[in-house]
């Protein structure tokens, strides 16, 4: 699985591998979102086993699944198919996203909240442990209690991503719905390129903040730049134009500085790469090089 690394990058995986093995290493994911365009959440542009292929040949641990590729919409059937393949490879699922409004973060995004039967379904059929929700007004918190209560009951988390336009845009309010909400079973997806867009520090203090509540971890890359040909809608900045570039290339988020910090605050969960390389990128080069650079991160003492 390392024969894409380069040699600083092989070594570093080794001298990694002592505290990994001591239960001091990240897990790596790969979202179903690699394979969707940066503006279509609702199709994928690879099968369910030519991904789960890619992610086990890859060296990743696990699958992030997205609603894209399966979700409360599917047949329990296809469901059970692609669990199948994932559990064939040995991979795990590291969450899932249910519906279509969760990641497209529109009007309908809460809506799960007020109904999360079938999203714990969906969850458990997949033997995931973890669903990613949406929130969007203040009337959104009192649901979260109560999705969150019934989801403690059958042992699952729920968890928001740093998403921008959403309750969750600024460190502030993120800290704020985290308080309020107040249930040891719901807590933030940490992803801090989306911050980064919102003009928030998303370094170690923030990480610190959020040590108690830190559930996931998300990555994607992108360069802020005012005549970029993509663009993100904010509620404090209004939309801000960028281009999108790999986990490993430099002039986006700091990620040594972000992976330091989540080792000081001892995160030991799934680090997702969830960055959308469908018509960027060729989407099996740009998943193995984001494995590349970030598996020497995760292992770093």
């Amino acid at each position: 699985m390392f024969h894409h690394l380069t040699r600083a990058e092989f070594l570093a995986v080794l001298a990694g591998l002592s505290a990994w093995a001591k239960g001091g290493g990240m897990k790596l994911s790969l979202s179903v979102r690699v394979a969707e365009a940066f503006d279509a959440k609702d199709r994928v542009n690879m099968t369910a086993g030519e991904l789960v292929n890619l992610a086990k040949s890859a060296g990743y641990d696990g699958i992030c699944m997205r609603a894209s590729l399966a979700g409360i919409q599917s047949p329990p059937q296809l469901v059970k198919e692609i669990r199948r393949r994932i559990d064939g490879a040995g991979l795990a699922v590291s969450m899932v996203t249910g519906d279509i409004a969760v990641p497209s973060n529109n009007e309908h995004g809460p809506d799960g909240l007020r109904k999360i039967t079938p999203y714990l379904d969906l969850a458990e059929a997949f033997g995931a442990r973890l669903i990613r929700i949406c929130m969007k007004k203040q009337e959104d918190i009192g649901w979260a209690r109560r999705a969150s209560d019934e989801a403690r009951e059958r042992k699952i988390r729920l968890a928001h991503q740093s998403h921008c336009a959403s309750l969750f845009e600024t460190v502030d309010g993120s800290l704020g719905v985290l308080r309020e909400v107040a249930r040891s079973n719901f807590g933030i997806i940490y992803e801090p390129a989306n911050w980064m867009i919102a003009g928030q520090d998303y370094g170690k203090k923030t990480i610190q903040k959020l040590r108690p509540h830190l559930f996931n971890v998300y990555v994607q890359n992108h360069v802020l730049n005012p005549a970029g040909k993509a663009a993100v809608e904010t509620w404090g900045k209004g939309k801000v134009h960028l281009d999108h570039i790999g986990v490993w290339e430099k002039g986006g988020v700091r990620f040594e500085e972000v992976f330091e910090a989540l080792h000081e605050a001892g995160y030991r969960g799934y680090v997702t790469v969830h960055q959308a390389f469908a018509g960027i990128l060729p989407v099996e080069e740009a998943a193995r090089r984001s494995y590349g650079y970030l598996k020497p991160l995760t292992l770093r003492a």
